[in-house]
């Protein structure tokens, strides 16, 4: 099992980056264990004090849980894996049945923040981006995905999302094996990883 941590800023493109590596890969070799899905439960809070909750900063994360299910896949366990709605700040009941796969991406902004997370990663992937060309991401996903004004992204971005990169993101990229600039555009960056996943899996015996 090769298990990859990809981080990288709010709307720095690591989805992109993520789903491409998915394409590039024989089906079904990989399954991507997104942070969001690991963000602490809220529902014992009023709605309006949920929805000002900081997303960016590592103590929203449960990262013992975290750990937990990536530790129980590498022992090629099955987990349930939350379901976390950012519309109502708070998990579902119901679970995703995650089976172990011979790749394990774990994906977030945060992911490097935490050193025993770190400890399990064998590839450690950054992907980074202009702040401008991420601002007009997050823009664009917040308004349609969670139903925010453009005012409201806005002020969130100059009190929260600016701050917490500067604090707890941008410095985890001394983690990082690999850097991808320019986002999910960099398709050279992108087929580089690839081949190196492809080959680690074939030193293996996994493809």
């Amino acid at each position: 099992m090769l298990i990859i941590g990809i981080a990288g800023g709010t709307g720095s493109g690591k989805t992109t980056v993520v789903n491409k590596i998915i394409q590039l890969l024989p089906q079904g070799e990989v399954v991507v264990i997104p942070q969001d899905a690991y963000y602490k439960d809220q529902s014992h809070l009023p709605l309006e004090q949920r929805q000002e909750m900081n997303f960016d900063h590592p103590d929203s994360i449960e990262f013992d849980l975290l750990v937990e299910n990536v530790k129980k896949l590498k022992n090629g366990e099955t987990i349930e894996q939350p379901i976390y709605s950012y519309l109502t700040c708070s998990r579902a009941k119901e679970t995703v049945t995650i089976q172990p796969r011979h790749v394990i991406i774990i994906e977030g902004i945060l992911v490097f923040t935490c050193e025993e997370l770190r400890n399990l990663m064998d590839i450690k992937v950054f992907v980074d981006a202009d702040a401008d060309d991420r601002l007009s991401r997050v823009i664009a996903r917040d308004i349609v995905e969670r139903g925010r004004s453009v005012n409201k992204v806005l002020d969130r971005y100059e009190k929260t999302v600016k701050p917490m990169h500067l604090q707890f993101i941008e410095p985890t990229k001394r983690y990082a094996d690999i850097i991808v600039p320019q986002g999910g555009n960099n398709n050279v960056a992108i087929n580089i990883l690839t081949s190196i996943i492809e080959k680690t899996l074939r030193s293996h015996n996994l493809l």
